[in-house]
Formats: structure tokens, sequence, C-alpha cells
């Protein structure tokens, strides 16, 4: 509406403008024709009134007026007798202070600037209607879909989570309602995943404790309890204490990991970052007798994310190619940058993995593994934080296993 106004207001203001103009235009040049034309404009125009005046259209005469001091031409405007009229003078005699005084009525163009101010007014309030009743329509399109979006999120709730149903959205919220199925089915992994951890380490914590009770009510039923006996009873107990412990360990680890969500985001370069991580690895692979090979492209590249989280993933990821590469064997770590994201690989030459196992849920691991189970766990969830996607898959070579990490670039830069 304001643009609108101010439009109106530019284009009414040159309208009167180049009225204005012209009016004085057309009068210069009846005086200039009247000065070339006469050599003396005074004695004609009293000869030549009324001939003169149905010529030019307009009134003449010659004055002097000794309270002006107009050394060019020099218009006014005024009214008289409901009538506009628009004078000319021309220093015709300046040192006498005589000018050539030309009246022009322009009583009929005032009233066209008039018509033309009352047309865009109107206009204007036409204008302002149908934007108000535009607005009000496109708003309640706007508002509908948000309100189906509000109404079926306030619906949901943990245990009845469900991906919204598009078709009753318009085709211009298709993406807004992507985002928001997207975000629903990560909560419910999320949730699910959370459920699993907390079902999962009360099963993993009940398995020690009911070992640690059993050796002891048998040791205790023993009538003729032996020295040897105790000690085996007590040392049961410790070993099923020391996995009670790995397990607390790893959900202590799981914890400073979700913290490591809220942590500062840091502008670093990643490479050099990674590369820090590589040297450290490197050593513990020479003392297994196994062999890791990093590749790190580009040099640099910086990147602003929490540091930590990909800390994680990053040695999560290169202790299980450790855990399951035989001695001999080689590791390789390969970063490099494709379709705007930052791709990580860990290819190990082990005996590979079941893809049709849920390798991120907690507490899921193979049968020779010794870990807790929770490290996927971690990486999936880090991963999830910075907005990366992992996968796990055998090689295509059938020589072992390749876990890619693709981080997107949002801000980066090489130098």
């Amino acid at each position: 509406m304001v643009l609108e106004l101010l439009f109106s207001a530019v284009f009414y203001s040159y309208i009167s403008y180049s009225v204005d103009n012209e009016l004085k235009a057309s009068m210069i040049k009846q005086a200039k024709y009247l000065f070339a034309t006469y050599d003396d404009v005074a004695e004609a125009l009293t000869s030549k009134k009324e001939l003169l005046r149905k010529v030019l259209k307009l009134q003449a005469r010659i004055a002097t007026l000794p309270h002006e001091n107009f050394r060019s031409f020099h218009f006014k405007s005024y009214r008289k007798d409901g009538h506009d009229y628009l004078e000319a003078y021309f220093p015709y005699e300046f040192p006498l202070q005589r000018y050539l005084i030309l009246t022009a009525d322009v009583t009929k163009q005032k009233q066209v600037e008039k018509k033309v101010i009352r047309g865009i007014l109107l206009m204007n309030l036409f204008g302002m209607v149908a934007i108000l009743l535009y607005a009000f329509f496109l708003s309640g399109m706007l508002i509908a879909p948000l309100r189906v979006f509000s109404n079926k999120l306030a619906k949901m709730n943990e245990y009845a989570l469900a991906p919204l149903d598009l078709k009753e959205i318009p085709e211009e919220f298709a993406p807004l309602g992507e985002s928001v199925n997207h975000l629903i089915r990560r909560i419910e992994s999320f949730l699910r995943y959370k459920k699993e951890l907390f079902v999962g380490t009360a099963h993993e914590l009940k398995t020690p404790l009911a070992v640690m009770k059993t050796k002891s009510q048998v040791t205790l039923m023993k009538r003729k309890r032996s020295e040897e006996d105790l000690v085996q009873a007590l040392e049961q107990n410790i070993r099923s204490i020391d996995d009670m412990n790995a397990i607390v360990g790893s959900i202590l680890e799981f914890g400073r990991a979700e913290g490591a969500q809220f942590e500062q985001p840091e502008r670093i370069d990643v490479v050099v970052y990674i590369e820090t991580i590589c040297e450290a690895f490197t050593l513990l692979a020479s003392q297994e007798n196994k062999n890791l090979i990093c590749r790190l492209n580009p040099e640099h590249l910086y990147v602003t994310l929490p540091p930590l989280l990909l800390k994680q993933i990053i040695q999560n990821l290169l202790q299980n190619a450790l855990k399951f590469t035989p001695e001999g064997k080689k590791i390789k770590l390969l970063t490099y940058v494709k379709n705007s994201s930052f791709v990580i690989k860990v290819r190990d030459e082990g005996k590979g993995i079941d893809e049709n196992m849920d390798l991120f849920a907690p507490f899921r691991r193979t049968q020779d593994s010794s870990g807790a189970g929770l490290g996927l766990f971690l990486v999936k969830s880090a991963a999830d934080a910075l907005q990366a996607k992992i996968t796990i898959r055998n090689r295509r070579d059938g020589k072992g296993t390749a876990a890619t990490l693709i981080l997107p670039l949002k801000e980066v830069s090489f130098q």
C-alpha cells in the first residue's frame, strides 16, 4: 500500500510538472515571437491588440513595475474570480523596469489536473481494497496448510509418531512437509534407539549380576567349601564386575557423546585434524602388526563443526577396523571432496559384516565381538548431530568392510 501511494504521488507530481513546463515553454516561445516580429512591441500590442489576442490566445501588455527587479523571465500563478491564471514577466526596458506581461487562463489545465488526482485517489482506493482482499485470501491459503501441520503435530506423542500425509497440502508446501517428515523419522529413530538402549542396558547388566548371584549361591550351598572354591567364586565375580564396568563405561561414553552435540562449533582444518588422529592410530596399528594407511585429500579444508563429534566417529570406525582386521593386513582411511560433501572412508580387510543386521542399534554386536555394542550406536548419533550420512557395507571386492561418512559442506574454504 505504501508503495502504491508513493507511486501515485510521484505520478501526479510528474503530470503536474510536465503540464506546467509545457505552459511556460509555450509562453516563452510566444514572447520570443513578439520580440522577433515587432521592433516596437508596445506599439504592436496597442495597434494589433485583438489580432494578437486571437493568435497568441492570451493577454499581453507592457507595464512598469517599479518594485520588481526581474533580470530574466519570471512566472507567477494566482487565482481570481474562480479562474486560474499563469503570468509571465519578460524584461522589455530593464533600466526603466518595464516588462512584457503575458497572462494565460489555465483553468482548464488545472481542472484536468484535479480530475487526474481524483482518478488516482479513486484508483488507489480500489487498489487498496483489492490488495486487502487478496492479502486476506492469500493469508488464508498460507495459514491453512500450517494449521494442518499444527493440528497433526499437536495430536502426536512419542508412542504414535507417523509421517504427515502430504496429499492434503499444496504443492508449494511440499518441501516443508518433507522436512517435517524427515524430522519425525529422526525423532522416531532416536526414541526407538533410546528405548533399545534402556532395555539393552538392563539386560546386559542383569546377565553378569545373575552369574554373580548363581556362583555365590552354589559356593555357599557346598558343605565343604575349600579355599579353591572361594577363590574361583571371587574370580568369577570379578570378571562379572569387569563386564558391568565395561557396560557402564560405554554408557558413560554415550552420555559424553550426547553432551558433545551441544559443544560450540569451531572453525578447524578438518584434514589436519584427521591427520593427528591417524598418527595416533598408525602407532597403535603397528603395535598389533597391522598397517594403517591414511590418504587425505585435499591438503587443507576449513569447516565449522563440533570437533569432538567428528573425533568420536573416526576413532570408533578405526577401532572397529583394527579389531576385525587380522595381523599383517591393511586398514585404509581416505578423505576427499565430492558433490559439495566431505567424504571419509575407512576400509578394513576383515571378514565382513551381515548387512541384514542393524549395526547402529545399541548392544548390537557379532558373536566374536568383545565390546558392549555401543560403538556404532555412538557413531550414528554423532553423524546425525552433524547432519551427516553414515553407511557400513561389505567391500565390492569381498575383502572386508567399508565405512563411509558423508559430511555436507556449507561454509568452507581451502585456505
